[in-house]
């Protein structure tokens, strides 16, 4: 995807900036595989490993940061080589977010590890696979310059908040019917809340990537299809570490 600049290390800097973005997808992409099957397989082990792999993604945002700002302070790039700096920005701080999540949710596996089996439920593989899928889709978009590839993964949302909801409701009920399970299908509820919100930045980044080919955002409002926001788990969705 070289641009052709006169000055040969240009565009190697720019590559390398791609180089590196979809690095870090690539390892958000392996926690999130991982944290799951930590969680399927009762696997406390693997869901340290996922948490300590969380450095790796924060040590490749800092490498995007000083590229971007290197670039912006020396070649003072405009037009779309600007889009393509400020981008890598934002992408950095999503993906780095996403690792978050997953090492969120490898943290409440060896909490629930700590208590009695619970039923499975397959709801959370589902919506890990699903989102994995947007992962790979959106890194092939950034790479590609691909916007309608980027569109594609920006409606895709949708279906990541249906299943959520559906698994929202089943374990709602599932405490009322038994309290002894609160504690169990809190923690199950945060994980799914975190790849929901692993869905919610891959729309974020295929809007950036939209914006980055076209010049300008989607027109048409997000596809959207949380109704649980208004609940008293919500809080953002987010968890800090």
């Amino acid at each position: 995807m070289s641009s052709g600049h006169i000055v040969k290390s240009y565009d190697e800097e720019l590559e390398s900036v791609r180089n590196t973005i979809v690095e870090m997808g690539g390892l958000a992409e392996s926690q999130l595989e991982a944290a799951v099957r930590s969680l399927t397989e009762r696997n406390s082990e693997l869901a340290l490993k996922t948490i300590e792999a969380d450095k790796a993604v924060d040590e490749l945002e800092h490498s995007v940061d000083n590229m971007a700002i290197r670039m912006l302070a020396l070649r003072s790039p405009v037009a779309d080589d600007l889009r393509l700096v400020i981008s890598a920005l934002k992408i950095a701080s999503v993906l780095e977010r996403v690792a978050d999540y997953a090492a969120n949710i490898a943290k409440r596996v060896i909490a629930l590890n700590q208590g009695p089996t619970i039923a499975a439920t397959s709801t959370i593989p589902r919506m890990g696979a699903m989102v994995r899928r947007m992962i790979d889709d959106v890194l092939t978009a950034y790479s590609n310059g691909d916007a309608e590839l980027a569109y594609d993964v920006w409606v895709r949302d949708q279906e990541v908040d249906q299943l959520y909801n559906s698994m929202f409701r089943e374990l709602l009920t599932f405490m009322m019917e038994d309290p002894r399970s609160i504690t169990s299908c809190t923690h199950l509820i945060f994980m799914a809340k975190n790849i929901e919100r692993m869905g919610d930045h891959m729309t974020n980044i295929a809007e950036i990537i939209i914006y980055q080919v076209n010049g300008e955002m989607p027109r048409e409002p997000r596809p959207k299809g949380d109704k649980t926001s208004v609940t008293m788990i919500e809080n953002d969705g987010s968890e800090s570490n």
